[in-house]
């Protein structure tokens, strides 16, 4: 229970956080759109892009470190966590200065991404402005990982969105006032660095063997494990980020950079989604791995298959309200002008919904260690990603980018990561998986479109024909899912859950 409570509170902790940041980037959204030009929103998606993929110089140290540190808090080894903790430390500034190196060194080639340079007084400065912002973040953030491996997420969570609403409220000052992208991006690096170090002096608190100098060096058998670990999930890193990333590269180059700004507007939701989203599976994470040390197969499945049910739940949920919601969603915090066509929205939310549904695997395999057997499926889906997608890009425009992307997943990664799962974690066979899978995406897509096609008959104003298909998308979809599911095993585990959950806080009030 102990185990369950934590992760409770620290998706509770997540939503509420995420929730407050969303709210908070639509706001600065609007607010920059209607001060500054789809041309900087341009560059604001392609830059961030680019810094992405220089962050590839991590190489998945921090995840395999986070993974080594599960078993030493568990048993309370400190010595250990110290040891890790050093390393940590030293690969994190090499990082960081890596990272400003290769921006640095990037600069005098940005006509290369750009396929019309825009008229922009001091682009380049621009750029560096996020090479800055991404290289500080590593030189304090080690210790970020520590936390969330503890399985203490919440408190990350309260310190890095209060100094993100912090910052976006000085943002929309500062455009308000200024009208000024340069200033803008100054605040961001400032307020990058505060919350950096404001964590890592709690995390000094926290753990007052941080600041002690008697440190061991790790033992060679754990910085080998480390080591492997590190070059298996370099390759999936790097896929992982090409795949992910190049979108906004692609479509600057192939199709124009002012496409780039109008495909920003729906990143910024998918993106959101994304986030609240990940808060589930980051604050899963630890638990799952401290419950893999000492749990058999059979409970190592049931929990998977609990998990699995509430990520269906999600993307079945979230993809339907995409698919219903989106045009009139950016028609009405942008403008008609900025809303796509909807062949182009619905591979959008295809891709959403394979991408959700992949973080459960994703997450299992991560606390469960498993990274070494399929470390070449990701960059053989990187590569089938660039290929298809610039093809498909020149031929179809920026439809084919994202049908790029949902085709390379399908080949390859779609099949192999749920089987290495399935085989090395739990030693059954997939068969059934992939089964229940299909039938369950099918499904979605029946729901998807037929609410779709009913509710794009209803005509009146934008807002408000928004607002009545917004009801219909909370109750319809729950609605059949509840009908579907309320026998099963695994909805009734959550059910009892949140009853739990909702008898305490009643109880709390009585008492109040």
């Amino acid at each position: 229970m102990s185990r369950t409570n934590s992760m409770i509170r620290n998706v509770y902790w997540s939503f509420i956080g995420q929730s407050l940041g969303i709210l908070a980037s639509f706001i600065v959204r609007i607010v920059f759109i209607r001060f500054l030009s789809s041309t900087y929103l341009g560059l604001n998606g392609l830059f961030s892009n680019i810094l992405t993929i220089l962050s590839l110089t991590e190489l998945g140290v921090g995840t395999a470190i986070t993974y080594s540190l599960y078993k030493p808090l568990a048993e309370k080894d400190t010595e250990k966590l110290k040891s890790l903790m050093a390393l940590f430390k030293k690969v994190y500034i090499i990082i960081g200065f890596v990272i400003f190196g290769l921006g640095f060194s990037l600069t005098p080639f940005l006509n290369v991404f750009i396929k019309n340079m825009p008229d922009i007084a001091g682009i380049e400065l621009i750029y560096l402005l996020f090479v800055t912002n991404t290289a500080v973040s590593y030189f304090f953030s080690y210790k970020r990982n520590l936390i969330l491996a503890d399985q203490n997420r919440h408190i990350e969570t309260i310190y890095r969105y209060s100094f993100y609403i912090l910052m976006n409220i000085l943002q929309i000052i500062y455009l308000f006032l200024c009208k000024d992208y340069f200033g803008y991006l100054i605040i961001q690096v400032i307020l990058t660095i505060i919350s950096n170090m404001a964590l890592s002096f709690k995390a000094d608190k926290m753990y007052p063997f941080l600041k002690e100098k008697n440190v061991k060096k790790l033992a060679k058998k754990d910085t080998k494990e480390i080591i492997k670990n590190t070059k298996a999930l370099m390759m999936k890193k790097v896929g992982g980020v090409v795949v992910n990333s190049t979108d906004n590269l692609v479509i600057s180059k192939f199709v124009g950079l002012a496409e780039v700004g109008f495909y920003s507007n729906y990143y910024l939701v998918i993106y959101a989604l994304y986030m609240v989203i990940n808060q589930v599976y980051t604050s899963l994470t630890p638990g799952v791995g401290n419950f893999w040390v000492d749990q058999d197969k059979n409970r190592r499945i049931e929990l998977f298959k609990k998990s699995n049910l509430a990520t269906f739940w999600i993307a079945f949920f979230c993809s339907i309200c995409l698919m219903v919601l989106f045009n009139d969603f950016i028609e009405i915090i942008a403008g008609k002008e900025y809303v796509f066509n909807i062949e182009v929205v619905l591979t959008l939310v295809i891709v959403f919904y394979f991408t959700v549904m992949r973080k459960v695997i994703n997450s299992f395999r991560e606390a469960a260690g498993i990274f070494y057997k399929d470390r070449y499926i990701t960059l053989v889906e990187a590569l089938l990603n660039i290929i298809i997608s610039i093809v498909l890009a020149i031929k179809l425009g920026i439809i084919g980018v994202f049908l790029g992307t949902l085709i390379s997943y399908f080949l390859l990664p779609f099949w192999v990561e749920v089987y290495v799962l399935y085989k090395e974690g739990f030693k059954e066979s997939v068969i059934s998986y992939y089964i229940e899978y299909i039938i369950r995406m099918i499904f979605t897509m029946l729901i998807a479109f037929g609410l779709y096609y009913v509710l794009s008959l209803l005509t009146g104003k934008v807002f408000l024909v928004f607002i009545f298909k917004c009801i219909v998308c909370v109750i319809v979809p729950n609605l059949i899912f509840y009908l579907l599911y309320k026998n099963t095993e695994e909805f009734n585990y959550f059910k009892d859950i949140i009853v739990s959950i909702l008898k305490k806080i009643f109880k709390k009030r009585v008492r109040g």
